[in-house]
């Protein structure tokens, strides 16, 4: 037993390119220091004594920025290329983040929230758009595993240190967490060159053909692909609770202290370095349906919310920290794959931009939401609201994924009924 699942691990990290590993291990030097994201909610409410209700503006205003800038930041990428884009928006994130800690007057806080996540967030379509580059079509799902295990052990890392320095003092989030991003753009600078433009036939050829030849040239005319978008933003919507609405329920509600709170980020970031490689392995393998996999994840989360209803305490606590995250791992690497399936090399960063703006967008109406359910309804309903919201966005995956039949080189099945 224990010599199959060594084997099983084995396989699962076999066969991914160098420069595949140097990305993840420029995302794990960035997410070790990511402190301020998670403790943001608690540093606005705590710290600087902003009500909820503003506490969740600020977090929209950090959503309308990044959805902006994942935009831009795709549209960039099939310009001139993911890598300056990388490079770029980790320098500015890092010198940034030190300068914000010293602004407090509301107003322009919420500026210089925009700004921040505007030219940051442009990380994010051209990390994935270098992920789709360096890997192959039969280990690309396993490609952006490792990346998400990057930066889930970042988050183990830095969301358990992050409870720690922020009970000593929030403004050490700022320091830790711009150092850390500096850092990673040096890294990057160091340990990957950007790819060398190529202009042969082959290459040319490869850029006018798609992945999916019925793929239409622009995401915005893919019908499918926006109503998929509209569910995965459903989706994030209900996910991003875990770091908006939930730290600020263990801490009021539970009354949980920010390293406890920090604790069980840990964990979830724990689980997720422990098994979902594995499982995202063993799931290629088996070749199972990706719309029932989605759905299935998408489910669980309802089940998890559903279960903070119930009295509140650490073994509430734990059991939904296992549900999500376990569902966070049955939904975000294929999530990923397909939008890389679903596009043609020409216009990836645009797919890949389309699919992060759900991300970004999500992250404005989480923390308003969230913020007004709470403000209005209390914890316990509106963890009630969140879970229909889960069902719902569940039935309507269950219900699309007929329509997406694309299928990768690899014939690994897509979202598509098997």
């Amino acid at each position: 037993m224990f010599q199959r699942t060594l084997h099983l691990y084995q396989d699962a990290y076999r066969g991914l390119s160098p420069s595949i590993w140097l990305l993840a291990g420029v995302m794990l030097i960035n997410r070790c220091g990511t402190m301020v994201l998670p403790y943001l909610t608690l540093y606005l409410t705590q710290h600087l004594h902003y009500s909820v209700a503003d506490a969740g503006i600020v977090m929209a205003v950090f959503g309308v920025g990044a959805f902006i800038g994942t935009f831009l930041g795709g549209q960039l990428v099939d310009r001139i290329g993911f890598h300056y884009i990388q490079l770029f928006s980790l320098v500015f994130s890092g010198a940034f983040l030190i300068l914000l800690q010293f602004v407090t007057h509301f107003y322009a806080l919420c500026g210089s929230v925009f700004v921040f996540t505007l030219f940051g967030e442009s990380f994010r379509p051209a990390n994935q758009a270098a992920i789709a580059h360096y890997s192959l079509p039969e280990n690309r799902t396993r490609a952006f595993s490792l990346n998400r295990l990057a930066i889930n052990l970042g988050w183990a890392i830095g969301g358990g240190l992050g409870g720690w320095v922020a009970g000593i003092d929030y403004s050490l989030l700022f320091w830790t967490d711009g150092l850390t991003c500096l850092f990673a753009g040096l890294f990057l600078w160091l340990v990957l060159r950007s790819p060398e433009p190529q202009v042969t036939d082959d290459f040319q050829s490869a850029m006018r053909l798609p992945d999916n030849p019925e793929s239409p040239l622009s995401p915005y005319r893919d019908t499918h692909f926006v109503l998929f978008t509209v569910l995965a933003t459903l989706y994030f919507v209900v996910f991003m609770q875990l770091f908006s609405i939930v730290p600020l329920y263990l801490k009021e509600a539970v009354h949980f202290s920010e390293s406890q709170i920090g604790a069980l980020i840990s964990m979830n970031g724990v689980i997720i370095v422990c098994v979902e490689m594995a499982l995202v392995y063993t799931i290629e393998r088996k070749q199972w349906s990706k719309i029932w996999l989605i759905t299935s994840g998408v489910v669980l989360a309802a089940i998890s919310y559903g279960l903070l209803t119930l009295p509140a305490g650490w073994v509430t606590a734990l059991v939904f920290t296992v549900g999500i995250t376990f569902s966070e791992m049955l939904v975000m690497p294929f999530f990923q794959a397909f939008t890389v399936e679903r596009s043609r090399p020409a216009t990836r960063g645009q797919y890949l931009a389309l699919y992060a703006m759900a991300g970004a967008l999500a992250q404005t109406l989480a923390p308003v939401l969230g913020s007004q359910f709470v403000a209005h309804l209390g914890f316990q309903l509106h963890w009630l609201i969140i879970a229909v919201i889960s069902l719902v966005t569940a039935l309507g995956f269950w219900r699309l994924g007929p329509r997406l039949n694309t299928t990768t080189d690899s014939g690994v099945n897509s979202l598509s009924h098997t």
